[in-house]
């Protein structure tokens, strides 16, 4: 795969520049992001941060995927995936 990449759990998702990683998931199948609250699972619902629905763990940080933009390299996971130790 040739271009810039993001990593879901270890798969290589391809991303155009100044897309949201919420929108690369989303546009590469992966439509829930983890479990979420009360068993809600993770996703785009409001777009603009303010539910927190989208919540991810990327690099070892918690962020609204709907307000992160993808650069290369980035390693994107649930964000019950946190190790809290």
């Amino acid at each position: 795969m040739s271009g810039p990449v993001i990593y879901w759990r270890d798969r290589i998702l391809a991303f155009t520049p100044g897309e949201s990683v919420a929108h690369a998931l989303t546009r590469a199948g992966i439509a829930a992001f983890g479990p979420g609250p009360v068993g809600v699972p993770r996703a785009v619902f409001c777009g603009i941060g303010q539910c927190q629905m989208c919540l991810v763990q990327i690099d070892g940080r918690t962020v609204e995927a709907c307000l992160t933009l993808c650069r290369d390299g980035l390693r994107v996971g649930p964000e019950q995936e946190i190790n809290h130790d």
